[in-house]
């Protein structure tokens, strides 16, 4: 009970700190046979990660303080990222498709680019560790794997749900595909996948 406690208030300061940034840009949709107003879905899709990895790392109120300011800027470096491997993806298939521009220092770039948005976070493990400690952060980077592999299953569930049994477009038990909510030469990124904002502690 006691750490169900811990886990719930440490999730509302997350709540609180994420909601904050978010006013401003947030973008709304209204469900007009409902009658309902529903959230960017990229909304739910950072709770959601706030929350399991919260729950999964054992964040305390105090742990989150220090964890997320940090967890914020990996992922404002994530999205630049992000951001100049698409460009180098575009660049590098436009001169392929158009049959003009250097290429090998098109792909060059894109290569450089894809390599230095594998995982922003490694950068900041000493921060982390010292944040958080090390067996934390251990479970914070198992955390956001599982997070990941998740939501792929949950992803390709829907798609089976959705286009009907094998045959007609689903895959089969053996569908297999790529990294969930993030642009890797052409999707998350952000990274769905990465939240823009997450709490920022105080």
């Amino acid at each position: 009970m006691k750490k169900l406690v811990s886990i719930l208030l440490t999730v509302s300061i997350a709540a609180v700190a994420l909601a904050q940034p978010q006013q401003q840009g947030r973008k709304d949709f209204h469900d007009k046979s409902k009658g309902i107003v529903i959230r960017n879905e990229a909304e739910k899709f950072k709770a959601e990660r706030v929350a399991f990895i919260t729950s999964e790392v054992g964040l305390t109120a105090e742990d989150a303080q220090a964890f997320w300011p940090i967890y914020n800027k990996a992922e404002a470096e994530q999205k630049e990222l992000n951001v100049a491997e698409k460009k180098a993806y575009i660049a590098l298939t436009k001169a392929l498709n158009e049959g003009e521009g250097n290429v090998d220092a098109l792909l060059d770039n894109y290569v450089k680019a894809k390599k230095a948005n594998v995982n922003v976070h490694i950068g900041y493990m000493k921060e982390y560790k010292k944040a958080i400690g090390t067996e934390k952060t251990a479970k914070f980077f198992a955390s956001e794997e599982k997070f990941r592999r998740n939501q792929f299953h949950k992803l390709a569930d829907e798609y089976r749900k959705n286009c009907g049994h094998k045959g007609h477009g689903a895959p089969g038990k053996d569908f297999k595909g790529g990294r969930s909510g993030e642009f890797r030469g052409g999707h998350n990124g952000n990274q769905q996948g990465a939240p823009q904002s997450i709490p920022q502690g105080e």
